[in-house]
């Protein structure tokens, strides 16, 4: 079976201060997204689908793309901004940077953040269920809420209620600090430490991009585009709430490693030196 890793690296960094994307973390140069494709393509992932914004692709290819692309099949996609109002510099959200990816990929697919790094093992997990899954049986990794945190901040993260093994509902719970205390519709939630969430690691068939184009016209013409966004976890919800598609939930132990913020970066170039020292990579 042939598959595509969609890799979103079209976010601003605003809180990290720069293009964090493309950000050494080995003593060789190599970023996050050079062992998340390693990965993948373990796991019998074939292309590399970058998602970018136009004013950062050269030097997201000069810094990432030029390695990258000695290893696999590598296409990179404009996520459009024509539609953005006036003032508004941010992209629309993850969704829309899926959608953008219409022409480009036609196989199954996984999504991930270009500045996270997930473990080998979530790439197989998804990938083995790609192999196999039909129309609308769609795959995510979940993570505990405890192995997400930042020490250096609050963080986002989607809030999942899994049942049978399958996604029930998705919830998107922001500034969640590190006593696992939520700012969630004006109010102060606790979080348990065991508590799934979504880190943006998901597995989709092609017939996602008809239901994203969907809900995009809906967005579009009732959103407040000066500063909401098209989030992915909105559109699988929906779709789940209707009936027309599953979500195979596989639950890591494993401890995620990202960048949210500059100072997280001592910790992540710990980790993979770490795994580098041990064979895990070469």
């Amino acid at each position: 079976m042939s598959a595509a890793l969609v890799v979103m690296a079209a976010g601003m960094g605003s809180r990290f201060g720069g293009l964090k994307q493309a950000e050494p973390v080995s003593a060789d140069g190599r970023s996050i997204p050079d062992f998340s494709v390693y990965d993948a393509k373990k796991a019998g992932f074939d292309k590399v689908v970058f998602i970018l914004r136009e004013d950062m692709k050269e030097d997201f290819i000069r810094l990432v793309g030029n390695r990258i692309e000695k290893q696999i099949d590598t296409e990179y996609v404009i996520q459009d901004t024509s539609a953005l109002p006036e003032g508004r510099k941010k992209p629309f959200g993850t969704a829309h940077a899926i959608l953008c990816c219409r022409e480009a990929v036609k196989t199954p697919f996984a999504v991930i953040n270009a500045d996270d790094y997930y473990g080998k093992d979530a790439f197989f997990d998804i990938c083995r269920h790609l192999n196999n899954a039909g129309a609308g049986e769609y795959a995510m990794t979940a993570y505990r809420l405890e192995n997400t945190l930042s020490e250096n901040g609050t963080v986002s993260r989607g809030i999942c209620e899994v049942e049978n093994g399958f996604l029930k509902k998705i919830t998107e719970h922001t500034k969640i600090s590190r006593d696992m205390n939520s700012a969630f519709n004006g109010q102060v939630i606790p979080l348990a430490p065991d508590t799934p969430v979504s880190m943006n690691l998901w597995g989709f068939t092609p017939d996602i991009f008809d239901e994203l184009a969907r809900e995009f016209e809906t967005f579009m013409s009732s959103a407040d585009l000066m500063k909401d966004e098209f989030f992915i976890p909105s559109v699988v919800q929906n779709m789940i709430t209707k009936g027309i598609a599953s979500v195979k939930v596989f639950e890591s132990g494993s401890k995620w490693y990202g960048i949210t913020y500059r100072e997280d970066m001592a910790v992540i170039k710990n980790k993979i030196g770490e795994y580098i020292k041990n064979g895990l990579y070469d």
